[in-house]
């Protein structure tokens, strides 16, 4: 058999040559493929609404009043820490930024003050603000041994007294908005507020807490005279122990969650 001549030697390596070159080029453009992002950036969606109380007027569909009735402020906490939940609610609460001066005992079976101190404004939360209360003695697990019990003296309250609202220091845990921000993973808002309560100190203790705030889109009613709600919702966390509260019954921390909602009857 023949030795193939210097020349085709040399064609067929640069035919080699060349199929490496082209190989190796190939391998580079696949290292430049970009891979598609399935996963998109959060758009917002929000709206231009404003609500203000005003005088809360009723018959004014301009004034916007907050509908107690089918409101609600709960709580819950896991059990000896670990266990499972411990959930309740507070039978009487408000929405008032509550003065010194105010906090006393009325003979009333509702709340006393007005819910005027708050306004949302959808587009611009640098304009929304909110002020609120709960009365303590007011928990409300559905256990009444508890409720009126182990409750009031680990709380560092006094029990229920028939036809009187306790709006006193020692009884009211108070928050007020500082600060209100978009949420930039979502259409709610970043809210950082002051939570005042005295629980088992001596004195009433202020701390800075951040939460979450939600707006529920305002909606018409149609009934024979059509109406308009919208909704409210605040979630946060606060350790009970920065109060003086030493149950071992509940952990550390304390979930809340505010749900509040308004209607312009």
């Amino acid at each position: 058999m023949k030795l193939l001549s210097n020349s085709k030697i040399w064609a067929v390596a640069v035919i080699m040559l060349s199929g490496l070159v082209y190989i190796g080029s190939c391998t580079r453009d696949n290292d430049l493929i970009v891979p598609v992002k399935l996963t998109q950036p959060f758009a917002p969606n929000r709206g231009t609404n404003i609500h203000l109380p005003g005088t809360m007027t009723v018959g004014d569909p301009t004034q916007w009043k907050m509908d107690k009735a089918h409101s609600s402020v709960l709580w819950s906490s896991n059990y000896i820490g670990t266990a499972g939940l411990l959930t309740g609610r507070f039978n009487q609460f408000g929405m008032h930024d509550v003065a010194a001066a105010e906090m006393l005992n009325y003979v009333a079976t509702g709340q006393p003050l007005l819910d005027n101190s708050w306004a949302f404004n959808e587009a611009n939360p640098a304009q929304t603000f909110f002020s609120g209360y709960v009365q303590i003695n007011q928990s409300n697990t559905g256990e009444p041994g508890r409720d009126g019990g182990c409750n009031i003296s680990g709380m560092g309250t006094t029990p229920i007294v028939a036809g009187t609202q306790n709006l006193t220091v020692t009884n009211l845990a108070k928050i007020k908005s500082t600060k209100v921000e978009f949420d930039a993973s979502s259409n709610g808002y970043i809210v950082t507020f002051d939570l005042t309560w005295q629980g088992k100190l001596a004195a009433p203790l202020t701390k800075s807490i951040v939460g979450k705030l939600n707006y529920i889109t305002m909606t018409t009613i149609a009934t024979a005279t059509p109406y308009k709600v919208f909704g409210l919702q605040l979630k946060f966390q606060f350790n009970c122990r920065d109060f003086g509260i030493t149950s071992t019954s509940i952990a550390d921390k304390i979930d809340i969650e505010c749900n509040m909602n308004f209607n312009n009857k």
